[in-house]
């Protein structure tokens, strides 16, 4: 698991344009499953495009401490959890 918010942030950046799925505690034990690219990095947030088949809209943002406190999850196309990687 990434230490600090600049780890999780510098990995991020070095995925950009990657296929990735994400999954989210949407809250009262639900949980959201979404497929997409990571777009963007910004200093508080980051950006992914969804697929637009699934899902409804177009892009989603999630702040570094969201990855931190697992209450976001990535998995890149290469089978690895950006979690377990930092």
């Amino acid at each position: 698991m990434a230490k600090t918010l600049i780890e999780i942030k510098q990995g991020l950046e070095c995925q950009i344009g990657k296929r990735l799925k994400l999954k989210a505690n949407g809250g009262r034990r639900k949980t959201i499953e979404r497929c997409g690219i990571l777009a963007e990095t910004y200093p508080s947030v980051f950006i992914v495009e969804l697929d637009q088949d699934e899902n409804s809209f177009e892009r989603v943002s999630y702040s570094y401490a969201d990855v931190l406190t697992e209450t976001v999850e990535l998995n890149f196309n290469e089978e690895r959890a950006l979690m377990v990687e930092q």
